[in-house]
């Protein structure tokens, strides 16, 4: 799957050869705040942990995996959009239903990129794809990221008790079916 540029913004798959911009970016305790309390990643959770489980969803002609997001002009890596089927790590993951995520730099925040990075990404896969549902999830204090939810179109489906083999949290979930 290729994912165009956007107006600001470029794109490309990520792999194990940008551990070190996964490490980057968790560094910051205010882009990890609502993830793990503030807690900067450890090399070794990056090699050991983060990249085995991006490896264990990337599909690169399905678009599923982490996208690496550029400023377009200066080549600036400033975050990554997280695409895969909900409930991957479940007994039961739904393929028709894919998961967004975002993690971006705080020199980036309240410029619109996550906004339009998820969205350009998502309709990248509905054209290629033809996949019309997308989820996001979010702790309820994450004011910023349920901000993106709705400007990319989702609407709130629901707040439970996520749990996956690193998370056991409290979210909200929104969702937009696009059909």
């Amino acid at each position: 799957m290729e994912v165009t540029n956007s107006q600001r913004l470029k794109y490309r798959q990520m792999s194990n050869q940008d551990a070190d911009l996964f490490y980057l970016l968790d560094q910051d305790p205010l882009v990890m705040k609502y993830l793990n309390g503030g807690k900067a990643s450890t090399y070794d959770d990056i090699n050991n942990v983060f990249l085995p489980r991006l490896n264990s969803y990337r599909n690169i002609d399905k678009g599923w995996g982490i996208w690496k997001v550029s400023i377009t002009e200066s080549d600036d890596f400033i975050g990554w959009i997280l695409v895969r089927p909900m409930d991957f790590f479940s007994e039961s993951p739904q393929y028709e239903n894919l998961e967004l995520g975002w993690r971006f730099m705080q020199k980036s925040w309240g410029k619109g990129y996550a906004t339009e990075a998820a969205k350009h990404i998502m309709h990248n896969i509905i054209e290629q794809m033809r996949i019309y549902k997308f989820s996001a999830l979010a702790v309820h204090d994450n004011k910023a990221s349920i901000k993106v939810m709705t400007n990319i179109g989702m609407s709130y489906l629901k707040s439970y008790r996520h749990k996956d083999p690193l998370l056991d949290v409290d979210v909200v979930c929104y969702q937009i079916n696009c059909r």
